[in-house]
């Protein structure tokens, strides 16, 4: 099988001349040039334009060797492969290459057309094309249907309705660019609602005339400095925005596009977050929040509100790298609480029947119960929590215990100095753990003097220094007041009920704290076991910024309320300094 190649030339006066020639080789090259096997003169081609190639199974391949392509039945390409018992027509500028089979071999039939358009203009003349008017004409016709229908019959609809009888303005849907979000879907028939000036964006101040306690992310300087200086186009498209009505960078309508159809409010991506946060510390000098675009590869170590003086109920906001401790009024030390082979463990066993532990010890669970929704934990109440091992009956009176007040120093005080505590509580129940080997009532035994046994109560080893330190306030006894954080990080939250699945002591390294002070958080190499930034890839659990973080959220901590004082004399120096 090899190439043939037949060329037609047509005379002046329309007679066809027909030349057969046989083409050596398998691969022959078609082109401009005068040594191409193909010889096409043509200057729209270049010299070097295309290389036929005989397949096996019989089939031509056609490529393209330059940029510009060739036409296989009209359509333009750069390479083909083709049947020549099927056939095709390839177009070469001014020329038509018929592909065939003819006695095995494929012929390959040249031909020049008259013109690239062929005889467009004489069949021009015979279509409707030929009848209808120009297309100018046909373009100011259209533009003036548009103008009638879209422009003057909304705005007459609109001047002539009764707005009493809520009359809808005839074809205002034209002017919509979509329907409203679920949020606002009860306002699609109240335009007004939110446009109030005609042609004039959305305005920050008709947002908050329904949404009253939304507030910005931040100081509204603050938000325009964290930007750094952006780019010349970014800041033209601002500048004409401007000029309708537009309020600018971090307005309400820069972030909340509406018209979008009925959708639920989506989280914005990590980049939204990015754009500020990522280079917060050159563009927002004197800041103390940390640089953060990924999670999983650039994001500061938390910072916990921890309480720091009791009596005065201090907290700090503090990094977890610095190992902090905390001083909530408390003394207890979790590991002996949760030691499988401890007095409490025995204890628990023994009494687990009534109180609902388990027989291998006291769980996490037993004290630290979840909220409703699952989120947080409520705080511990020594009622429900503790007095079942740390019993605070201390008399009996016709076969009823009383039980001292817990909370309430003066009246405490006040029961055992009233109290006949010569007599021991029948079948006293023994203290748990490795303080002490006696009845748990020997923390009341008969005084001496008046006063001894809440002095005895309130030491380190009676019933109320167990857990809480005396403060004897200006020669008033007492105990030091006790602060439970419920919530560490107030500019961040965090859900419990996702993590179910966890056992506690897999971020709460309760089981070795020995010490009130420890503070058992999660640092976020902790959480980078399980959680990396937008981007991660299963087995791990992509984690934007909205997933810990929320935008209109009030700045709750300790952090935000600082950032907030120390970052306004920076930026109201740059605004002065720039204007």
């Amino acid at each position: 099988m090899a190439f043939k190649l037949r060329s037609i030339d047509v005379t002046a006066t329309g007679r066809e001349i027909v030349r057969d020639t046989d083409l050596a080789g398998s691969a022959i090259i078609i082109g401009r040039s005068a040594d191409c096997d193909i010889h096409l003169p043509d200057l729209a081609l270049e010299a070097r334009h295309a290389r036929a190639t005989l397949l096996e199974g019989g089939r031509v391949e056609i490529r393209a060797l330059g940029t510009l392509g060739f036409s296989v039945d009209g359509t333009d390409t750069l390479h083909a492969e083709i049947d020549p018992q099927i056939g095709a027509e390839l177009g070469f500028a001014t020329y038509r290459i018929t592909i065939a089979r003819e006695d095995g071999d494929v012929l390959l039939t040249v031909r020049k057309s008259a013109s690239i358009g062929g005889d467009l203009e004489e069949k021009q003349g015979f279509s409707l094309a030929g009848v209808l008017p120009s297309k100018r004409w046909i373009s100011w016709g259209f533009a003036l249907v548009i103008l009638l229908a879209f422009l003057a019959v909304p705005i007459i609809s609109h001047a002539t309705r009764d707005v009493a009888a809520r009359q809808k303005v005839i074809g205002d849907k034209a002017w919509s660019t979509g329907e409203l979000s679920l949020a606002h879907h009860s306002l699609e028939n109240s335009c007004e609602s939110c446009h109030v000036d005609a042609f004039v964006s959305v305005r920050d101040e008709t947002c908050k005339s329904c949404h009253k306690t939304i507030h910005d992310h931040a100081d509204r300087d603050k938000l325009l400095a964290a930007h750094g200086r952006q780019p010349l186009g970014t800041r033209f498209l601002y500048s004409v925005g401007g000029i309708f009505g537009k309020e600018g960078q971090d307005s309400c309508s820069d972030c909340h596009t509406e018209h979008e159809g009925p959708v639920e409010l989506q989280a914005e991506n990590q980049q939204f977050c990015a754009d500020c946060h990522a280079d917060l510390k050159s563009n927002l000098a004197g800041t103390a929040l940390g640089n953060a675009s990924d999670f999983g590869k650039v994001h500061p170590q938390f910072s916990a509100a921890i309480v720091t003086d009791p009596q005065t109920k201090t907290i700090k906001q503090v990094s977890l790298d610095s190992t902090p401790r905390e001083d909530n009024g408390l003394t207890f030390p979790h590991k002996l609480h949760l030691d499988p082979k401890g007095g409490v463990a025995r204890m628990a066993a023994n009494i687990g029947d009534e109180h609902g532990y388990g027989s291998d010890g006291m769980q996490c669970k037993d004290c630290h119960h979840a909220t409703k929704d699952g989120v947080r934990f409520v705080k511990v109440d020594m009622e429900r929590d503790c007095e079942a091992c740390h019993s605070l009956s201390f008399d009996e009176v016709g076969g009823q215990f009383r039980k001292l007040h817990h909370g309430d120093v003066d009246k405490i005080i006040a029961e055992l100095n009233s109290a006949d505590i010569s007599r021991p509580l029948p079948n006293p129940r023994r203290r748990p753990g490795l303080y002490a080997d006696g009845p748990y009532q020997f923390s009341f035994s008969a005084p001496v003097w008046q006063g001894l046994q809440w002095r005895t109560a309130l030491s380190p080893r009676g019933v109320c220094g167990e857990c809480h330190r005396p403060d004897f306030e200006d020669g008033k006894p007492g105990v030091l007041p006790v602060t439970l954080q419920t919530r560490y990080f107030h500019d961040g939250w965090f859900d419990h009920g996702p993590h179910k699945q966890e056992k506690c002591a897999t971020c709460h390294l309760a089981d070795a704290s020995t010490a009130n002070t420890d503070l058992l958080l999660p640092g976020v190499k902790d959480c980078r076991t399980c959680h990396l930034g937008e981007d991660a890839k299963a087995p791990k659990t992509p984690s934007t910024c909205a997933m810990c973080h929320g935008y209109h959220t009030p700045g709750q901590g300790v952090l935000s309320q600082l950032e907030n004082k120390k970052t306004a004399r920076t930026i109201k120096k740059k605004t002065t300094k720039a204007s």
